[in-house]
Parts: C-alpha cells; structure tokens; sequence
C-alpha cells in the first residue's frame, strides 16, 4: 500500500482549517487514514480538525498494537467516538473554542478487511476496476434537498447553503457516524477529500486523473492545483491510497 496527502488553504482562506494523518503498520498489515475539515471562529475550526485528526489516528495505532490484532470495524468507530469526545470536551473547556467542530472521514484497513467511517461532508470515493464509486453520504442540507428531489446534484453543487452539514465532530457529546466495509483488492485507489476539492473538481474528473496519473503523489498534485485554478474559495486537502 502507498499513501501521500495534501494540502492548501486555497485562493482565498487565510488560515487552513483542513488536517489530515495516516498511519502504515510495520509491514503493511494494517493502515489507518483520516481527514478532517474544521468549522468554527477565528482559529477554533483549525484547533478542532487537527484535535480529531490526531485523536482518531492515536486510538487506532495504540488498538493495532494490541496482542489480539481488532476488528477494523471496531477500531474504525470506536476511534470516531474517541475524536469527537476530545472534541466537545476542548469546546467545553476552552471559551475561545466553544461551538467549534469539524468533518471527519477516515479509512481503517486490517489484514482482511476494509472500513470507512465518516460525519460530515468531507468524501471518500473509490476506484476499483476504472469505476468510481462515492463510498460516503455527505450530511449536509444540499444532499438532503437532493435526496428529496429538490434540487439536482449539479445544482447542489453551487447552492448558497452547500456548506450547511448535519452532522459533525465535537458538537455533542454523542456521534453519529455512518460505517461502510468494502473489498478492497490490489490497484484499487481510495481517495479522501474536503469539500474544497468535491466543490471544484467533478466526479468525471477525480476518476479521469485517479486512472491517467501513476503515482499517488502526481495524482493529489493534480487534483490539488486543478481546484486552485478554479479559485479554490476554501481550503483544499486530498489523502490517497493505493492499494
């Protein structure tokens, strides 16, 4: 497995709330990837998405440790729950962070399995025998309006409320994560993103440079200045791996 991230706070943002970690087991048994994209005043979204980021990849290292190799099913939501509690604890305990959160998604691989988890509107997408699934639900008003019929997927797209989510890391004590287990098998890619790439770069286009570039560091390159070129109004981050 090869795995490579980046990220840009964009054309306009001044400070990048985005973070991302991952994780590569000794002999590539295990790997964890996670990215968060942060909401809040002044700095909080940073201190909130970087708290997450950290928190999930600590708990699941320590729980790869362990003698009895975890179910990554496990691993995957119980490191979500542990993110979100040092969250909502930090808001509660710092007045200048206070109503802060952020997205989560992430990607927990064991010897025989693979898991996603997310909360939030930050993606996973991935590319298996040329074809491009959306793995993750975004939890957002504009994918409620879209699953309703109210408004296309292309309207959502540049609808003034896009960035409106449901759910998100931090903001109660309590989280709702959605869970997806899928066979991962040798040549697939999975690419996690921020809404400032989904919101710039088309589906097509993800699949057309996740199939044409050959390394994981020429692909999130690519994407990355492909959403500069289009303005990048908020921060940009892509994390992939390559099975």
């Amino acid at each position: 497995m090869t795995v490579f991230g980046l990220t840009d706070k964009g054309k306009v943002r001044t400070v990048n709330q985005d973070a991302y970690r991952f994780y590569e087991a000794p002999g590539g048994d295990a790997c964890v990837l996670v990215l968060c994209d942060g909401m809040g005043g002044e700095r909080a979204g940073e201190i909130a998405s970087a708290a997450a980021a950290d928190a999930f990849l600590d708990y699941a290292v320590r729980r790869f440790a362990e003698p009895e190799p975890p179910l990554a099913v496990d691993v995957a939501r119980e490191a979500a729950a542990w993110a979100n509690l040092q969250v909502y604890d930090r808001a509660n305990r710092d007045e200048n962070c206070r109503g802060m959160g952020t997205t989560l998604v992430a990607v927990v691989v064991s010897a025989d399995d693979t898991v996603i988890v997310n909360v939030g509107d930050s993606r996973c997408y991935w590319l298996a025998e040329g074809q491009l699934l959306q793995v993750t639900r975004d939890h957002s008003l504009v994918q409620e309006m879209v699953d309703q019929g109210m408004i296309s997927g292309d309207e959502a797209r540049s609808h003034p409320r896009k960035n409106v989510i449901t759910r998100a890391v931090g903001v109660e004590r309590r989280i709702r994560t959605d869970v997806f287990r899928i066979d991962l098998r040798p040549g697939d890619k999975l690419l996690l993103c921020s809404d400032g790439l989904s919101n710039q770069v088309t589906e097509q286009e993800i699949a057309d440079l996740l199939k044409r570039t050959k390394t994981p560091e020429a692909t999130c390159e690519t994407l990355v200045s492909l959403a500069l070129q289009r303005g990048a109004p908020d921060n940009v981050t892509v994390l992939l791996l390559h099975r």
